[in-house]
Formats: C-alpha cells, sequence, structure tokens
C-alpha cells in the first residue's frame, strides 16, 4: 500500500499503464526495495487485524456495560460469587470476564488481581504494536541503505569511465538511488499513522479499564462493610 503512494509519481505516459511505470520505479530502486515491500506488506497486514480488533473490542465492551453494571450490584450486596458466575458466564464480555478472573483470585488481593487480569487484557489488543514500531524505524533505514549502496555503484561506474555524457548517466542514477530513501519514508510515515492512532485507542480504552477496576473494588468494599455491619450485635434487633 505505502509504496504504491511511491509509484504514483512518475510519469505514466508510454510506460504501459500505472503498473508497468510502478514496476520501472521498482525496479530502479534495486534490490533494497523487496525488503521495504515487505515491510509495507507486514504494516498493511497488521494494521488491518488490529483495527479489526480494536473495533470489535469497543462493540464488546459498549454491550458489556450492562453485565458490569449487574456485577457491581451484586458485589454491593456482598454477593461477589453470584458476581463471579455472571461475568464467566458464556456470552460474557470482556469487560466482565476481567472482573470475574480478578474477583476469583481476591483472596491474593483484589486490586493486585484486577490490575494483571487487565494487564493481561491489553497485552492482548496491543499485539502487533511492537511489528509497526519496527516497521517505522526499519523502514528509512532500509531507504538509507538503497541510497548509500546506490551512490556507491555509481561512483565506481564514474571511476571506470569518463565523459560528459557518462557523467549524466551517473547523476541519473544517483537520482534512481535516492528513490529507495523516498519508498523507505513513505512506508514509515505510511505506519507511523495507524500506529499513533493505535496508541491513542489503547491508552483510552486502559483509562476506562482503571475507572471500572476502581469501581468494582469500591462496590466489594460497601459488600464486605455491609456484611460487617449485619454481623454487629443487634443489628438484627434494629
Amino acid at each position: 500500500m505505502h509504496l504504491m503512494m511511491l509509484f504514483t509519481i512518475t510519469p505514466l505516459a508510454a510506460r504501459g499503464g500505472a503498473w508497468g511505470s510502478a514496476g520501472a520505479v521498482f525496479q530502479r530502486g534495486g534490490v533494497v526495495m523487496w525488503p521495504l515491500l515487505a515491510c509495507s506488506l507486514l504494516a498493511l497486514t497488521v494494521v488491518i487485524e488490529r483495527a479489526i480488533v480494536l473495533a470489535r473490542f469497543k462493540a464488546r465492551r459498549r454491550a458489556d456495560a450492562a453485565t458490569v453494571e449487574a456485577m457491581l450490584a451484586l458485589l454491593q450486596q456482598d454477593r461477589p460469587e453470584e458476581a463471579v458466575a455472571l461475568g464467566r458466564a458464556a456470552g460474557a464480555g470482556p469487560v466482565a470476564a476481567l472482573l470475574a478472573d480478578g474477583l476469583r483470585l481476591r483472596e491474593f488481593g483484589l486490586g493486585e488481581s484486577l490490575q494483571a487480569a487487565a494487564g493481561r487484557l491489553l497485552d492482548t489488543l496491543r499485539r502487533g504494536f511492537a511489528v509497526l514500531d519496527t516497521v517505522i524505524t526499519l523502514g528509512p533505514l532500509l531507504g538509507i541503505l538503497g541510497t548509500v549502496t546506490g551512490i556507491i555503484r555509481s561512483f565506481h561506474l564514474l571511476s571506470a569511465t569518463s565523459g560528459a555524457r557518462d557523467a549524466a548517466a551517473v547523476t541519473g542514477g544517483i537520482a534512481e538511488a535516492l528513490l529507495t530513501t523516498a519508498a523507505g519514508l513513505i512506508v514509515s510515515i505510511g505506519s507511523l499513522i495507524p500506529f499513533n492512532l493505535f496508541v491513542s485507542i489503547l491508552r483510552r480504552h486502559a483509562r476506562t479499564l482503571e475507572q471500572t477496576i476502581y469501581q468494582c473494588e469500591m462496590a466489594y468494599r460497601q459488600g464486605e462493610a455491609r456484611r460487617a455491619a449485619a454481623m454487629e450485635p443487634g443489628a438484627h434487633a434494629s
């Protein structure tokens, strides 16, 4: 996808159409264009897959809101086991399942258990981000590598020949070598934009999960306080 943007910069006339022009530009870029193409396709695959995953998570989280509210109500009534069963029921969303996992291990510390469950969920959503981060860094480096090797090859040609026509050919070779730098920058920029968007979305999800975890802890404490009040002497008499 990203390399196709580079191909549209070149003239298309007398080249057998856009695909012919794109192929010509790709060939002039040299061997380094192949790993750049691989990086571009890899980044495109990750972007599409992560976009689908994040969109599904957002939809399921919204549909899960009623279940989470019901779980919090059960905790306020000092019924944590019922809340766990509700969160682990078939069809429960990711946030409800997160709360159920944390509540199931509340004997080891409710806050720590909920934070650990949230960390596992965020790691699932974050999967593939390292690939995009690598492509963002690797793209320009590969582009510079292709340019450097192209310039070295052009100067070797210049040292082996003489004349204005040969010098013009060498200059044209240097200009063509710069194509790899342009391609690398396009791959990097095309990956950077969705990467930053995904990071922003993930941060919003993380803040929402923190708020839900806080509400869960407060509801659980309210339930404990309610049980303690019911066990006090004279509570039934009053």
